[in-house]
């Protein structure tokens, strides 16, 4: 237990169960603990961390009677399972704690971190007492759009007809209509979806981004809330970390990235949770042997739906694939990022990759599903002009791929994404805004 002067610290850590949560808060938890906090990881049942990789933390499990994360029968029915059925366990578990030490002359301050999903463990803090935290894994774009989109209700521009699609969202500015969260999804679900995650009376918010990317966004977000924002990001340059990932990891991956020229392969991965169909991902196939570049592709088992693997491939197309390429079930994406072959990322663009990538100076292939990535990709490719935003057409695939590995636009290309990695490096250097960010949120804790 954390001992601070005359105090004792205990820090209550929940994150929800998908992969771009645990992540970043697994990460958080690891850097505060080497400051001196007590750590209790409050976790679901299902994608449960492994407490082997992080002994010095204590795991609490939360029943959540979740076969998986299935946002697709919805979000609504999934945000509201999964925290109605962990809020007693969660509140049970921090009465047990306080009543514990009822006696005691040297009681345990607790402190609640948590990320926007799991907001049952603001309303438990609100009820016992307690200081609560939210870690937001998500770009301060994200949530800005999410905050804009009632007004947008409202006035008549959201759902946005198709004559908007490619127009700036003026209170945006430079996201378009179409780059907002929750398009195409039905009005009701989405505008409750903003009203569960958007969070009421933290503490203090947390989040996995850096200052200098985000600078206006981060203003907007900070004069709405009035409380401490701290921008620590990339967490997982901050302190290191056994993997987190709940899927094996392939690692004969670097050993043939180890026989390839500098910056000459694209690395090519939708993440732990998007899935493309048959057609999208053959013409994936198709761009990645037609533009004769070297690649590494992760195929997530059961990413294309109706196919355990690469059964979906056509015989003649896996032949030419094994001359240019390796396919692999999962592979350590951040190892991979950091290899000197690697000249491009092929990405979904969730939050965690676009800021592994942009730590590495890899510049990115934009392929963005849904959720905060359409908003993310625009980050890559207007704003900081690293990306190449595409649709899975094969010809477009291919001269994308090009684009991005060889001659002059790649060379820019790669120029601007090392001047990004510069400036990450000194935030997260002594006098950096990141670093200064953690010493702050550590003064912040104690001062609760």
């Amino acid at each position: 237990m954390a001992d601070h002067g005359s105090k004792r610290w205990r820090l209550v850590l929940t994150s929800s169960p998908l992969q771009g949560h645990m992540t970043p808060m697994l990460q958080l938890g690891t850097y505060l603990h080497s400051k001196g906090f007590s750590i209790t990881i409050a976790h679901t049942e299902f994608n449960r961390p492994d407490p082997s990789k992080h002994p010095d933390f204590i795991f609490h499990p939360l029943p959540d009677k979740l076969s998986g994360p299935d946002i697709s029968a919805g979000v609504i029915p999934f945000l509201q399972t999964l925290n109605d059925n962990c809020k007693p366990h969660f509140k049970e578990h921090l009465t047990q704690i306080i009543n514990a030490q009822k006696d005691r002359s040297d009681k345990e301050s607790i402190v609640i971190i948590h990320d926007n999903l799991m907001f049952f463990a603001a309303d438990v803090a609100l009820e016992l007492d307690l200081p609560s935290i939210i870690l937001r894994s998500s770009s301060a774009a994200f949530s800005l759009a999410m905050m804009i989109i009632p007004q947008l209700h409202q006035e008549g521009r959201f759902p946005t007809q198709d004559s908007l699609l490619q127009e700036i969202v003026p209170e945006l500015d430079p996201f378009r209509y179409k780059d907002l969260p929750f398009i195409g999804r039905p009005i009701e679900e989405t505008l409750q979806s903003i009203t569960m995650i958007i969070p009421k009376t933290p503490s203090a918010m947390v989040w996995n981004t850096i200052e200098f990317l985000e600078q206006s966004t981060l203003t907007h977000i900070r004069n709405h809330f009035q409380v401490p924002i701290f921008t620590v990001g990339p967490l997982h340059k901050i302190i290191p970390t056994p993997s987190t990932s709940f899927l094996e990891e392939d690692t004969s991956c670097i050993s043939w990235l180890d026989k390839q020229a500098p910056k000459s392969v694209i690395y090519v991965s939708i993440g732990s949770l998007a899935n493309a169909n048959e057609k999208v991902a053959i013409e994936m196939a198709w761009g990645l042997v037609n533009s004769n570049q070297l690649f590494l592709w992760v195929v997530r088992p059961g990413s294309v739906p109706g196919f355990k693997w690469t059964e979906f491939l056509p015989d003649g197309l896996v032949a030419q694939m094994k001359d240019r390429g390796l396919i692999v079930k999962w592979a350590p994406q951040k190892e991979v990022l950091a290899h000197k072959a690697v000249g491009g990322f092929w990405s979904h663009c969730g939050w965690n990759s676009t800021l592994e990538s942009i730590s590495e100076g890899v510049p990115m292939l934009c392929q963005p599903f849904d959720v905060d990535q359409k908003l993310n990709a625009r980050y890559l490719s207007h704003v900081w002009k690293i990306g190449v935003e595409i649709v899975a057409k094969s010809a477009e695939i291919e001269s994308a791929i090009r684009q991005v590995l060889v001659g002059k636009e790649a060379e820019e290309m790669r120029q601007r994404a090392m001047e990004i990695q510069d400036k990450i490096k000194f935030a997260l250097c002594d006098s950096g805004s990141s670093n200064n960010s953690l010493k702050d949120l550590v003064d912040f804790i104690l001062s609760l």
